[in-house]
């Protein structure tokens, strides 16, 4: 009996995210703007990421960072003179889109054509909340292991696409970055895989036409 409560209750609790989803995507169109979800585990590289966009793009940007405690990644966006909310989960592991309605309350929408979301640092918990997105990006750095793409399955099939980053420090770490590429593929034919070195400046220009390319769809 416990058992059958417990997937009711999860069943409801999605069916209640994916609606607040909806929603939040309803409202970003009516605005006009499109939205890019992050996902990725701490250290990967999403914040770095983020900011480069910004740098490098003229769209009008704002951001709803996650964290778990701190607005850290949050004071970092702020610099680059974008509006930021930072939402902080507690003692969740991934944002639900409640918490994202509500940032998006706070943001200027009628000053944007973009919404950047950085998902709170975790390659699991984020699966299966829907945010209201258009593109979903998972960022992986080769310092987590070229095993780490196989370990965590489902976020890179239900993704558009992957960046595989730090590969400039693939050979320091003994890891593989085309067995990473390789991996993603196979556990998604579809999905868009760029390789990248922010520090290198490569991969960038792919990612942001990856955007571009949806957006315009």
């Amino acid at each position: 009996m416990h058992q059958v409560a417990d997937v009711e209750v999860a069943k409801n609790i999605m069916d209640a995210n994916k609606k607040l989803a909806e929603k939040n995507k309803k409202n970003l169109e009516d605005k006009g703007i499109f939205c890019v979800d992050f996902v990725g585990a701490i250290g990967s590289g999403k914040t770095t990421l983020v900011e480069e966009i910004i740098d490098n793009t003229d769209y009008k940007i704002g951001v709803l960072a996650g964290d778990v405690i701190s607005k850290f990644d949050a004071g970092r966006i702020e610099k680059h003179d974008v509006p930021v909310v930072g939402l902080n989960t507690g003692k969740e592991c991934h944002l639900d889109a409640h918490l994202v309605g509500h940032g998006i309350e706070d943001l200027p929408l009628d000053d944007l054509d973009m919404l950047i979301i950085e998902n709170v640092g975790n390659l699991i918990c984020p699966v299966d909340f829907e945010l209201g997105s258009h593109l979903r990006i998972v960022v992986v750095s080769v310092t987590e292991g070229d095993d780490t793409v196989e370990k965590h399955p489902i976020i890179f099939q239900t993704s558009d696409a992957v960046v595989i980053n730090k590969v400039d420090l693939a050979d320091a770490v003994g890891a593989d970055a085309d067995k990473m590429v390789a991996d993603a593929l196979k556990l998604n034919p579809n999905i868009k895989v760029i390789k990248s070195s922010l520090k290198e400046g490569t991969g960038l220009d792919e990612i942001i036409e990856c955007i571009e390319e949806a957006m315009n769809k």
